[in-house]
């Protein structure tokens, strides 16, 4: 059953009186009319509530205002870029598939962010159809440019290339794609340098191609910040990694700094799984030459004990920024699986502060040092409402347009669903297509954030035909999927657990409800290496569906890809 909440949150969610009681049905669980015209083969969901609750966290509360938690941006945030502008940081993410893409974040200590929007929320900046979940975009960077006072942020949609977009203004909209056709690779990055000469810097192939699996090079080349095109040649800065003979993998994720006259170049390598780390060479100018520090990498999990107690593997793809009082810290992906089978968070954001050796490299980690799940930062407060930590996000569908945490697939979507046509309620219509596929879906999503969680949702629902499905959806990719979903059988309605694969679906169970005025209130839990699946029509007694139902099957472990497990509201006609 929904719990009541706060007055205050009350009055924070629906500022006005009436919305305030069209607010509390939808929270206490109960039976209510629901929308006044229910149309067939529309799923009507009134509310969405969310709930972390890791063991972790209640049981290691932070000792003071000065602390944070580790993730800071928890669930699959992935390859954060950062950049600084006076008092103002700006930090993105991958998006892979998702749209809108490039989710972006301000603060102005490094701690307290808030999603500010989607660097990519137009169909023109965004070509996703027909790309895989974990295809689409692909590790942004974003940089600030003194010398024109723009925002850069360049990247690479897998499937078309690299390119960039810019603004004066990140809180606001950004310019239409610049491609790059001559920058083959990916992971490209913008180095803005003091004279105001700009370079890319990105993956890409050797000069004589890759002669091992996983053989990649780091290549520079200069940028024409007026005519917004590369010029001169396409320099090879690294090859391979820091030792060829190694035959090192996947050096990427490459960024170029200039701090105290020398420069240094900052790569991921190893791959993003558990042998990922980052390494860090100097020069005396961005077309190189750059050498390897002898203490690589700077940042690595990869030689820890996987047995260790609340591991943080996969350590790697960073990006460095100053504080205005001379700290260095650093943004970079992890993950936090259990037993190293449950991945199902995928690689999320974490912080750390930036240590300097005797010689003058930056470093995050050495030997058997582990990343910190709790961190103090000098002179931080706090705020009320963290991105990190447990916490409850209701959503009860009063605006006109979706909250910054939810997104689709591989376009608007639009055409599918409503939070106009019946004020209050998210309308998702039954669509012509199965989540299976590689198209835009009737799928309103989230990231899961948490190994505990517990979702609800309230949901009107009449289908019109033994085709037609709606519920919500715990999804990975197109072949690993739980769906529990709302459906009609011999012209009764059920509830029913369905594992979505690439062999096809399977029901795992079902139960034959009767719900009042086409009222079915569903619930997920996890305890992080199960789910649980409930319904209830009454509003007050659960239903069993299906209990310890492994939550493994959505692993990265056990899926591959890169994004992490999504939840949300889908309907669809092709059951």
């Amino acid at each position: 059953m929904f719990k009541l909440p706060s007055i205050r949150n009350l009055l924070l969610t629906c500022s006005l009186i009436p919305c305030i009681l069209s607010c509390s049905s939808k929270l206490d669980g109960k039976q209510s009319k629901g929308p006044e015209k229910k149309d067939k083969s529309v799923a009507y969901f009134d509310s969405f509530n969310y709930k972390g609750n890791d063991n972790f966290y209640n049981e290691n509360p932070l000792p003071g205002k000065d602390y944070f938690y580790n993730p800071i941006l928890p669930g699959w945030y992935s390859d954060p870029s950062i950049c600084a502008n006076g008092k103002d940081y700006f930090l993105v993410t991958s998006s892979f598939s998702y749209f809108p893409g490039v989710p972006i974040f301000h603060s102005q200590d490094l701690v307290n962010w808030k999603q500010i929007g989607h660097v990519l929320n137009r169909p023109s900046q965004l070509p996703l159809e027909g790309q895989h979940t974990s295809e689409g975009i692909f590790a942004p960077a974003i940089s600030y440019n003194p010398h024109n006072q723009t925002y850069y942020m360049i990247t690479t949609n897998i499937r078309k290339g690299n390119f960039f977009v810019k603004t004066k203004d990140p809180f606001g909209e950004w310019s239409e794609p610049v491609w790059l056709p001559e920058v083959k690779g990916i992971d490209p990055s913008f180095f803005f340098d003091d004279d105001g000469k700009a370079y890319i810097v990105n993956n890409d192939e050797p000069e004589e191609g890759s002669t091992y699996s996983g053989h990649r090079a780091i290549r520079v080349q200069q940028f024409d910040v007026e005519t917004e095109k590369t010029f001169g040649s396409r320099k090879v800065l690294i090859n391979g990694g820091v030792d060829i003979s190694e035959k090192p993998v996947w050096i990427e994720g490459p960024h170029i700094y200039k701090i105290k006259g020398q420069y240094f170049l900052m790569c991921a390598e190893g791959g993003t799984s558990v042998n990922h780390r980052e390494v860090i060479f100097k020069g005396d100018s961005p077309m190189g030459s750059f050498k390897p520090w002898d203490k690589n990498p700077i940042l690595t999990q990869k030689h820890l004990n996987p047995s260790r107690k609340k591991p943080i593997t996969c350590a790697g793809h960073a990006d460095l920024v100053q504080k205005p009082n001379g700290e260095w810290w650093s943004v970079f992906l992890g993950c936090r699986p259990i037993n190293n089978e449950f991945e199902n968070l995928g690689r999320e954001t974490f912080l750390m502060p930036v240590k300097w050796s005797e010689d003058g490299y930056p470093y995050l980690t050495h030997d058997n040092e582990e990343v910190p799940r709790v961190v103090q930062m000098n002179g931080l407060q706090r705020s009320e409402q963290p991105t990190f930590g447990n916490f409850n996000k209701l959503e009860s569908f009063e605006s006109p347009e979706l909250n910054q945490e939810w997104f689709t697939m591989r376009g608007k979507a639009l055409q599918y669903y409503s939070l106009t046509k019946t004020p209050g309620y998210l309308a998702l219509q039954c669509a012509p297509v199965a989540s299976t596929e590689k198209k835009e879906l009737a799928f309103i999503a989230r990231r899961i954030q948490h190994h505990q969680f517990e979702i609800n949702s309230t949901v009107y629902f009449k289908p019109a035909t033994e085709k037609d499905a709606a519920g919500l959806l715990l999804y990975k990719d197109e072949r690993h999927q739980y769906f529990l979903a709302i459906q009609q059988e011999n012209n009764q309605r059920k509830v029913a657990l369905k594992k979505i694969s690439d062999k096809g679906i399977e029901e795992i169970s079902s139960k034959m409800i009767t719900p009042t005025n086409d009222q079915v209130d569903l619930k997920i839990t996890s305890n992080g290496t199960h789910f649980n699946f409930y319904c209830t029509t009454d509003g007050e007694k659960w239903e069993n569906i299906a209990e310890n139902i492994s939550a493994q099957y959505l692993s990265t472990a056990n899926s591959f890809g890169f994004t992490g497990t999504t939840v949300g509201m889908y309907a669809t006609n092709s059951m």
